[in-house]
Order: structure tokens, then sequence, then C-alpha cells
């Protein structure tokens, strides 16, 4: 179909989706010196830590020494320094080089979500003034215009039903759904592959289309004790309170088993109270008028729907599922206020009052779904539950990609699917994202950039967090500068080993760290050569921790044992200066032209 639009515009890259690893992929390029065009179907940037209300971020317990790249931290540190900078905090949090604006004990950082906004903002805003990067909002794909295994161009809907087509070298998709791959014909799956396809333990035995994770509309509710703020009984209420359930009693696998929250207090075998889970603002950690009382976000398998998969609906169906999943956190809320135990006997809390301004929106609720499971590209790499899962890796780390672009760590978390497909939740080792998992087995010009890279809906539950998706579009945006750069495709650089590492050694430039190592951070004068040595292989780390050790004494004998036989044997000369640490004699290693030409 040929589209009449209104207007033509082009870029070297166009990021279509201005999610968490859209906004980290249009930032990388931008800051590479690119042109870019970020689009995005809501009015606010970052995705899931924003526009989709989870600003509780879902991190690791490395995280505030090693295992973000290096403008995560800066989006992290950013939101500190905006409580710092506009609020007047207790002395204890002001101290406190890790502030948690909201301490809620799932997340190290809990925040509004327009502050999330205005930082995202304030990083882009050098490459916006200059030129580089332009951000279009309320605008999505309509229609991809394609010629042989290359796209040439996306039409996008913006404000007023606008049609503006975009020509750029490289389109990435980071659509919350996969949007662009059935638009431009790319190869994508849609909910769980089969057993005998992945061949991973927890796979169903039967592909299953619609078997993908439940969506959720968090909302925020401030504490107000002695007020009434019950809202009015949503539509639908009974049959949502019967079937969902609304309860604070969550179902976990053995031996856990079940555990019955409470609002304020902590009840047996919890990991804290129901309020302080993903509470946004501690009124405790301000000397503010700003903040007189507590702020909570509320997503919880209470307001999880999981009525389907939006990815496989029209336009009208994915309208109405959307309006139920509404109705079911309206209906979560006011079960909240009028029906939920209370702590101190009775039943409701009608002192949880709506904060419609948290989210930005009329209705309370976030701006989009909190998306947990989107298409995903048939990918030259797909990571399967085996190459992750710790009951299938007994050392320190998941399997080894040699062609990593960047690092997560996150349980194998499947929230509630459609079909009453079985709860899988499975710890993980410390991973590492494939290049070959961004990247199309056909299409020359698009790669994956959230939650749509070569994951199976059993791994898509640990590659779906914050830190992860943005190291995923901070890559993927990388990927798209470094072919612009140098002349070359993205299955050139899976493919060629020398192609490969040039581009690691980029990343590794920016900041992005491909190999786990809980004490070499990236403010560590040794973290580049670390991190590249590990990489290539040159000298990995040890199969039973997670340490380097960076200022332990080098030990020759030990160092035999650590490096390859085919490299030990070539650099025995490099440790004959006595006193050298093994940072210091990482440094040298690196230095040496086998492994930084």
């Amino acid at each position: 179909m040929a589209y009449q639009v209104d207007e033509e515009l082009e870029a070297e890259i166009a990021v279509i989706g201005g999610g968490t690893g859209g906004t980290a992929a249009a930032l990388r390029a931008a800051r590479l010196g690119h042109s870019v065009i970020l689009t995005e179907e809501t009015d606010w940037i970052g995705g899931q830590l924003t526009a989709q209300g989870v600003s509780a971020l879902d991190e690791h317990r490395f995280i505030e020494q090693f295992g973000g790249t290096a403008t995560y931290y800066e989006l992290r540190e950013g939101i500190r320094q905006y409580y710092r900078t506009h609020y007047r905090l207790t002395p204890e949090a002001a101290a406190s080089p890790h502030l948690n604006p909201g301490n809620g004990w799932v997340s190290r950082l809990c925040f509004e979500p327009r502050v999330g906004v205005e930082v995202l903002r304030q990083m882009l805003a050098p490459s916006v003034e200059a030129g580089k990067a332009r951000i279009l909002l309320e605008t999505v794909p309509v229609a991809a215009e394609t010629k042989g295994d290359r796209i040439e161009a996306i039409v996008v809907r913006g404000p007023d039903n606008r049609l503006t087509r975009i020509r750029a070298a490289f389109f990435l998709d980071a659509t919350e759904l996969g949007d662009l791959l059935p638009l431009a014909g790319v190869e994508h799956v849609v909910g769980a592959e089969s057993r005998e396809e992945t061949g991973e333990p927890d796979a169903p035995e039967e592909a299953n289309p619609e078997w993908a994770q439940s969506f959720t509309f968090p909302f925020a509710v401030e504490l107000c004790p002695g007020g009434d703020f019950t809202i009015p009984r949503p539509e639908g209420y009974e049959h949502f309170r019967e079937t969902q359930p609304y309860t604070f009693t969550v179902d976990y696998l053995p031996p856990r088993g079940s555990v019955t929250y409470r609002m304020f207090d902590t009840a047996p075998g919890a990991s804290g109270p129901f309020w302080t889970y993903r509470r946004l603002i501690d009124r405790g950690n301000f000397d503010d008028p700003a903040f007189p009382n507590d702020i909570a976000m509320i997503n919880w398998p209470g307001n999880d729907y999981a009525g389907g998969n939006l990815a496989n609906r029209d336009a009208a169906g994915r309208a109405e599922m959307l309006r139920q999943g509404r109705l079911l956190s309206l209906g979560f809320l006011y079960w909240l206020q009028t029906e939920a135990p209370r702590d101190d006997g009775g039943t409701g809390y009608p002192e949880l009052r709506l904060r419609p301004d948290i989210m930005g929106t009329a209705h309370g609720l976030s701006k989009y779904p909190y998306i947990r499971e989107a298409r995903r590209i048939r990918a030259l790499k797909t990571v399967a539950q085996t190459e992750i899962a710790a009951d299938s890796n007994p050392g320190a780390r998941a399997v080894f990609f040699p062609d990593s672009v960047g690092i997560g760590l996150y349980g194998i978390d499947i929230h509630a699917c459609a079909g009453n497909q079985p709860q899988v939740i499975l710890g993980t080792r410390p991973f590492q994202i494939p290049l070959g998992a961004l990247i199309p087995i056909r299409v020359e010009n698009l790669l994956a950039a959230a939650k749509n890279i070569g994951t199976t809906h059993i791994t898509n539950g640990a590659y779906r967090l914050h830190p992860v998706e943005w190291n995923i579009g901070e890559a993927a945006g990388a990927l798209a500068a470094y072919c612009l750069s140098t002349g070359t495709l993205p299955h050139r650089v899976a493919t060629i080993e020398e192609e490969q590492r040039q581009f690691q050694r980029l990343l590794v430039a920016c900041g992005v760290p491909l190999y786990w190592y809980e004490d070499v951070p990236l403010s560590h004068p040794a973290f580049a050569a670390v991190q590249w040595l590990a990489a290539t292989g040159a000298w990995p780390g040890h199969p039973e921790h997670l340490r380097f050790d960076p200022d332990a004494p080098l030990d020759p004998d030990e160092l035999v044992n650590e490096l390859p036989r085919e490299v030990s044997a070539r650099l025995v000369t490099l440790h004959e200066q006595p006193g050298l640490t093994r940072a210091e004699f990482a440094l040298r290693l690196a230095e040496e032209e086998s492994f930084l030409a």
C-alpha cells in the first residue's frame, strides 16, 4: 500500500519506540555522532521506567558497584541528583550516596516516573540541541517500505493523524510489542515455543502463540491517614475480584509455598510489607512540604492482566484488552480501599488516595501498560533456558558468549499467561547478551533494541528488566553507529571475528561491560583491559566466583593456570617485574598488540 504522507524525514538511524531500550539506543547513537530520529507512542520517553509506571527499578544485588552501562549509571545518578536538587532531604538521606527516594524493598532505586522522564530528557538534550537527535512523541508506525532484504522507510502516524515517512540507513525496533516485525515482514516468534524447538525443560510440549506474559497498568496511591478517597466501584469488579483473584496471598513455587502479605507489617515468609514493596516516596527521607505522606506504586499479581496476547490482536481487540486491563487495576484499587484485610482488624484502606499526577494521566493509571513480553525476532542467536539457568550452569556464570555486547542478572520470572500456563520462576547465573540476539536472520538493516531480541518465551523472563533492556538498546544503537562508521553490515560484524572484536572495543570504550566481574567497576583504571581480556578469552574469569581481585599481588604460578596455554606461553616475560598487581598485569597484557591491535 502506498501512503500519501504529510512529511518526509531522513536520518542515519531511526529508532522506532522510545521506551527504555529505544531511549538508550538513540542516546548512544547520537553521542557517537550520528543523526537519529526517535519516535514514541506516548508523550513520555522511557518506557517501563516512566510511561509504564514501573519506576522501581528491577535490578540485581551488584548494581551499585557493577552490572550496568555507564549511561545507565548516569540515569540512576541523575534521578538521585534531581531529588537532592529539588527537595529538602533529611540529613540522613542527603548523606546517602545510594539515595533511594522510596526505600521500596524490591528495588534500590524507587522514584516518581515524571522524574525519570525529566532526567532522560536532560540526557538527550545536548544531542537534540546539536541537531543530532529528533524526538517525535505520540507517534506510531503504520507501514514499512521494503526492497529485498532491506527496509527503505517506515511510515508513522503522529498527532492529528499526520503521516510521516522516515528514511534511514538503519531501523531499530524498540516498540513495546515488536510492531515493526510484522509491518516489515521480519521473521519472528509470538508467544511460547515448543519444547521440541528450543530444548528447554520448562517450555510447553506444543507451541502456544497466546502464552505471553501478562501486562499490568500500575497506579500510584498516597497514604493519607484519616481520609476517605474510595473510588466508585469499577465495571466488572465482582468478576475480577473472584477470578483474578484480589488478594494479598502470593503462591510461590515449592519449597516457599504461599505467603500472605500484610499492608504495613512483615508477615511470616514475606520479604517486607505490601505497602513498601514498590514505594516511590518514603516521607521519612524528606523534610519538605511536597511530600507530607508516603506514595506507593501498585504493581502486584492482583492487577496483572492475563487475558491474552496483545501482539495477536487487531486494533479493536487490543483496545478492548487494554480497557479490561484498566478496569482490572481500578478494581484492585477499589478492593484495597474497601475489602482488603487490615493489619489492625476490619477491612479496607479508604485512606489510599489515587494520585493521577504521579502517572501523568486523568484516570490515574500508567500511560501505557507495563509490557513484559513482545514479539521476538528469529535471530542469528536465540538464548535458551539451559544457557542461563542456575540448575544448568553449576559455576559462577552462565554460558560464555564470545560475541557479548552486555550483561544482565535477573531470575527467569514468567508472570501469569493466558490459558493458565504454569508459573515459571528459575534462578539464573550472571549472564551475557550475545550480539547475534540483536540481529534478524535475514533483514540487513533492522536491529532489535528492546524486549524483542532473540530470546525464547522462557528466557525473555530474565532479559526483560530495566538494566538489561537499557543495555540491549544501547548496544543496538552502538552497532548501527559502528556499521555506519565502517561501512559494514550487522551480519558481517556478527560473523567476522575481527569486526566483532572491533565493535566490542567500541562498547568497552563507551562503558558497556561485556563480562561479569563484581569487583572491577567502570571507574577502575583496569576496567577496559580486564573486560577486553575476558571477552576475548585471553584471561577468562575464575569459574567458581565473580571476582578478579584486581589489587591482589600477581602470582605467576596461579597465572599459568588462569591463562590459556597459547597466551601464557607467549607472555611469560610480562610478569618478570616483581610487585605487579593483577590489575597492573592486565593493563600490560592488554597493551600487547595481539590483543588491542
